[in-house]
């Protein structure tokens, strides 16, 4: 989905890692033509290299890569082109850091019971945050707040039935279709 700056569409799919965040979003850029991105690898190796030995992130660790995700997406904004990002955005005012972003922004908040999305990340083997991880996420997760442009969809939902919710929910056109 491209067109005029000022026509472009911006969403973050959010959540606890497990959730199913660059599933969900990947889904939606191929539907929709929003350009994606996956957050993970816009971090420095010396955070990942923290996460992959169980250390948690501060917020020291994460606002340099909060403003570089907001920018990414403003200069997305600038070429024309919608995006669509795979990021946890776990606080408030990590949001407000992506909101400094491209006009705009939209938050889809994939939720889920900590059973399942522990159970997820046990089983997958491709990924260096561990579940031992999850907790730390959970306790610092602070919900979409009623000001917040967004939803909330449960992560019990299949992937696909995911992805057509956000597409029909935030009105967004799938690639067939024209733009508006």
């Amino acid at each position: 989905m491209t067109g005029e700056p000022g026509t472009t569409r911006h969403v973050v799919v959010m959540g606890v890692s497990g959730a199913g965040k660059t599933t969900v979003a990947r889904g939606i850029g191929e539907l929709t033509g929003l350009r994606f991105a996956e957050a993970d690898e816009f971090h420095p190796e010396a955070n990942v290299a923290r996460m992959r030995a169980g250390i948690p992130l501060d917020d020291a660790d994460r606002w340099p890569w909060l403003r570089d995700l907001a920018s990414w997406m403003a200069a997305r904004h600038a070429e024309g082109v919608s995006t669509v990002l795979a990021c946890s955005a776990l606080k408030r005012s990590y949001r407000d850091v992506l909101r400094q972003g491209p006009p705009g922004v939209e938050f889809v908040h994939l939720s889920g019971s900590a059973e399942l999305i522990r159970d997820r990340m046990t089983r997958r083997t491709d990924h260096y945050m561990s579940a031992g991880l999850l907790d730390s996420q959970r306790a610092i997760l602070e919900p979409l707040g009623a000001d917040e442009s967004g939803l909330v969809l449960e992560v019990t939902l299949p992937p696909d039935e995911l992805v057509a919710a956000v597409v029909t929910r935030l009105g967004l056109p799938t690639a067939t279709e024209p733009t508006r």
